[in-house]
C-alpha cells in the first residue's frame, strides 16, 4: 500500500474507534476536524521511510506509530492555536478548532488525540511487546518533559529562550518521534536515526521561521508575523534571511550524511532532498531552481 494511503487509513481508524458509541456529537465533530484533512503528514511518512530503510518487517507496528506521531502532531497544533498562546483563527487555511467549535472543545480534542495516540500504539503490544515498549517509551519522551513538545510550547512562557532548544524542543522532538520510533518498530539500531531526525526538525522549523517571514497566508495556510508580533524567537531574527537558508542548508545536508548504511538509504536520502525543497517558501524555491 502506498505511504499516504497507509497513514490516512490508519488515521481514520483511530478516529472512528474515538467516535464510538457514547461519545458527544460536538466532540466527535471536533476531534475528526483536528485531524482531517491533514497536512502535508512528513512526520508519518518519515516513520513509514525509516521503518522501509531498515527492512518494514512490521507495517502494522510502524503504522500504528506514524498515526500515534501524527495525532500527537495535531494535538500540538490545536493546543498552539488557542488564545492563551498564539491566538491563531486560521490552521491548514481553514478556521482554527477553537474557532470552529469552541475554546472548551479544542482544550479536550486535543487532550483525546494525545491519549488516543498512546492507546493506538499500545493495541501492538502483545504482536510485538518488545518493539512497541521501545516506541512508546520514545513517543512518550518526545511528547512531554524534559524535550518533548510539552517543554518546547513551555519554553514560550520563559523570559530568556535559546533558539536551538526552543527548536529542538517545539519541532525536533517529533521529527526525532519519527526516525527513531520507525526503526524501533521493527526492531532495527537507532543511535544514528536520532541524529537523522535532531536534523530535520530544526530544518523544518527554519524553513517555518522563513515562511513566516516571506509566504502569503494563502501558501502557509495560517496567519503570518506571529512569532514576531508575540516577540518569539526565530531563525530569521536572529540570521536575517540568508543565514537562515544556509542554516536550513546545513541541516538538511547533515541529516541526509547521518542516514545510516541499510537497503532504503538511497530512496530516503532522496525523500529528504525533495522535503527541503517543498518545505521552501514559494519565493525562495524559485530562485533556488
Amino acid at each position: 500500500m502506498e505511504p499516504t494511503q497507509r497513514i490516512e487509513q490508519a488515521l481514520e481508524a483511530a478516529i472512528v474507534s474515538a467516535q464510538g458509541p457514547g461519545c458527544p456529537p460536538g466532540f466527535a465533530q471536533a476531534l475528526r476536524y483536528s485531524v482531517f484533512p491533514g497536512g502535508a503528514r512528513i512526520r508519518p511518512r518519515l516513520c513509514l521511510a525509516v521503518a522501509w530503510a531498515c527492512g518494514n518487517s512490521d507495517p502494522e507496528t510502524t503504522d500504528a506509530a506514524a498515526a500515534a506521531i501524527e495525532l500527537l502532531h495535531c494535538a500540538s497544533l490545536v493546543h498552539d492555536d488557542l488564545p492563551c498562546f498564539d491566538d491563531s483563527t486560521l490552521r491548514r487555511g481553514r478556521p482554527s478548532v477553537h474557532c470552529a467549535y469552541g475554546e472548551r472543545l479544542a482544550v479536550l480534542a486535543g487532550d483525546a488525540l494525545i491519549v488516543l495516540a498512546f492507546e493506538i500504539v499500545a493495541r501492538r503490544i502483545i504482536a510485538a511487546p518488545a518493539n512497541v515498549s521501545r516506541v512508546m517509551a520514545t513517543i512518550a519522551r518526545c511528547t512531554g518533559a524534559p524535550v518533548g513538545i510539552c517543554a518546547g510550547q513551555a519554553w514560550e512562557c520563559e523570559s530568556e529562550v535559546v533558539l536551538e532548544d526552543y527548536h529542538r524542543a517545539k519541532t525536533g522532538s517529533l521529527f526525532v518521534a519519527a526516525t527513531v520510533a520507525g526503526a524501533e518498530s521493527v526492531g532495527a539500531p537507532t543511535e544514528s536515526w536520532r541524529l537523522v531526525g535532531e536534523r530535520l526538525g530544526e530544518a523544518y522549523q527554519v524553513a517555518d521561521d522563513l515562511g513566516d517571514a516571506m509566504a502569503s497566508s494563502r501558501e502557509m495556510g495560517k496567519p503570518l508575523g506571529r512569532d514576531s508580533s508575540l516577540g518569539r524567537p526565530n531563525a530569521v531574527q536572529e540570521l536575517g534571511i540568508e543565514g537562515a537558508v544556509r542554516r536550513l542548508k546545513d541541516l538538511v545536508a547533515s541529516a541526509t550524511d547521518a542516514v545510516p548504511a541499510c537497503p532504503g538509504a538511497p530512496a530516503l536520502q532522496a525523500l529528504i532532498a525533495a522535503e527541503s525543497r517543498r518545505i521552501l517558501p514559494e519565493e525562495l524555491a524559485r530562485l533556488a531552481a
